[in-house]
């Protein structure tokens, strides 16, 4: 039966944290677990109020987001990766933000923006990631070629990269800030891949109510169910999220959904914990 993981990228100053006061109501009240990415520096810097708003529900899972959000590969969109300690310190000090102010393992690295392929060809950074003590890792977000939407896939290991341990948890769907164009510039980019893999999911323009970005995710959610996946989590930025919708009408509309399908729910951790670990 596949599983839904709701799983929030949290990285800007402020807003995330007024943010993720709606988004923690809603997930009570409909009881959802969730998974927060966070920012190691908005630990650092607001930490005492993510571990009081947070820290109080069994079911919120708080991972790694990386420490400032640098790239720990080159990126097309988000710019190059800087030098090796660099991105190790990103790595450890994301890792120790959070189990310092969570008083918790930190068990799930999602790093910033995420990629097309993963960690998949980068030995170093594959090793340097289970070294710091990582159990997953969410970094697959981005369709081929570095399109969007990111397609359906399946989770994996870097086996073929020499690393059995490590596990891949891949995002699904629309980085939904780009689905309303709060990251986009009057520079042409490409985003979208020809053809496209899924076309249903690819608005004429950006979505203008909450009912216009619920009906998109559904569809992911709808085919992930269809297809038996494991798991179906999107990608959802607190900050992008209160921006469009501060009342959280979307993800209202999206956990009743699941509920009136029956569609279970879980964090990325339990989903690695019952479902991978040998």
């Amino acid at each position: 039966m596949t599983r839904f993981i709701a799983a929030y990228d949290t990285e800007m100053a402020g807003t995330c944290l007024e943010a993720c006061v709606r988004i923690r109501e809603v997930h009570v009240e409909f009881d959802v677990p969730a998974t927060f990415f966070i920012v190691g520096v908005r630990l650092e810097e607001e930490g005492k109020a993510y571990r009081r708003l947070l820290g109080d529900v069994p079911s919120f899972e708080i991972a790694s987001h990386t420490y400032s959000h640098q790239m720990l590969r080159d990126h097309p969109f988000c710019g190059p990766a800087p030098a090796k300690e660099t991105r190790l310190e990103e790595l450890r000090q994301g890792k120790e933000w959070v189990e310092r102010t969570f008083d918790r393992p930190c068990v799930g690295l999602r790093p910033g923006c995420g990629f097309a392929n993963g960690l998949r060809g980068d030995p170093w950074l594959i090793e340097s990631v289970m070294e710091t003590g990582f159990q997953y890792v969410s970094s697959v977000l981005w369709g081929p070629e570095t399109s969007l939407p990111a397609l359906l896939e399946a989770p994996f290991t870097y086996a073929e990269d020499g690393f059995p341990e490590l596990w891949e948890l891949p995002g699904h769907g629309w980085h939904e800030n780009l689905l309303k164009a709060h990251n986009l510039t009057d520079k042409m980019q490409r985003i979208l891949a020809w053809p496209p893999a899924y076309p249903e999911t690819i608005p004429a323009r950006p979505v203008a109510t909450p009912e216009e970005e619920f009906a998109i995710h559904r569809m992911f959610i709808d085919r992930a169910v269809d297809m038996d996946l494991p798991y179906v989590s999107l990608i959802l930025h607190p900050w992008s999220l209160a921006r469009f919708d501060p009342e959280m009408k979307m993800l209202e509309l999206l956990f009743t959904h699941l509920q009136t399908h029956n569609i279970p729910t879980t964090t990325y951790q339990a989903e690695w914990e019952g479902a991978y670990i040998e």
